[in-house]
């Protein structure tokens, strides 16, 4: 995009002042309704605006024969969770060949995030950032708020192997923890530094394990 090209645009904003329109259109900082960050996750998110990553599944744009540099699936999931965290959309690039066809790679990373979605989608849609401003030494967490309880969902990118899942600085009273892939009840208590999970010998998932907290109330962290 051009400034002369923007020119030719901006009458038709004038015209449908409802109109959606992201930052690329005029680069001026501030202007358009939602940044679009390109092929990195910033740090903090974008707080106070909508914003979506975009983000290739190897290192190019579309198709290139040649490009044979592909993501692996725990790569672009834990992306997709990372941008969910911080409140932000992930718009993923596919590229079709010249007849019309996905790349296999991109079909097989595809339906591989697509089965983890089945499971663990609701952990990711309709879901807002996380209440924790440091970032979780074990993964992210995405979260529902309600009138009268918050669901806390929690990403575990890193199974303790002693079993103990500190959720640091989490003040409010649990009412229920559990997988959410199988719906096992998970014990809780209250510790010095937060709330501790009990957690089960193996990961559901050894990409990413979604531990579904409910809590009373709005969520406060210390």
């Amino acid at each position: 995009m051009t400034p002369a090209r923007a020119e030719k645009l901006l009458p038709l904003l004038k015209q449908q002042p409802q109109i959606v329109m992201n930052n690329r259109l005029i680069t001026r900082a501030g202007v358009g309704d939602f940044e679009t960050p390109e092929q990195r996750i910033p740090p903090n998110g974008v707080p106070g605006k909508d914003w979506e990553t975009c983000m290739t599944m190897n290192t190019t744009w579309g198709y290139k024969s040649f490009d044979d540099n592909w993501k692996s699936t725990q790569t672009l999931l834990r992306n997709l969770i990372d941008i969910a965290s911080k409140g932000g959309n992930y718009l993923l690039n596919v590229g079709p060949t010249s007849e019309g066809l996905i790349p296999e790679p991109s079909v097989e990373r595809l339906r591989e995030m697509g089965a983890w979605m089945k499971v663990n989608g609701e952990a990711i849609y309709g879901t807002t950032a996380s209440p924790f401003v440091t970032p979780l030494p074990w993964g992210r967490c995405t979260k529902k708020a309600g009138s009268f309880s918050t669901t806390l969902y929690l990403h575990v990118f890193d199974w303790p192997a002693d079993g103990e899942l500190l959720v640091p600085g989490l003040k409010n009273r649990v009412s229920s923890a559990a997988l959410l892939a199988g719906g096992t009840k998970l014990p809780t208590e209250k510790a010095a530094g937060g709330v501790v999970i009990s957690l089960p010998g193996i990961a559901p998932d050894k990409i990413s394990s979604t531990i579904v907290l409910k809590v009373r109330g709005k969520v406060q962290v210390e």
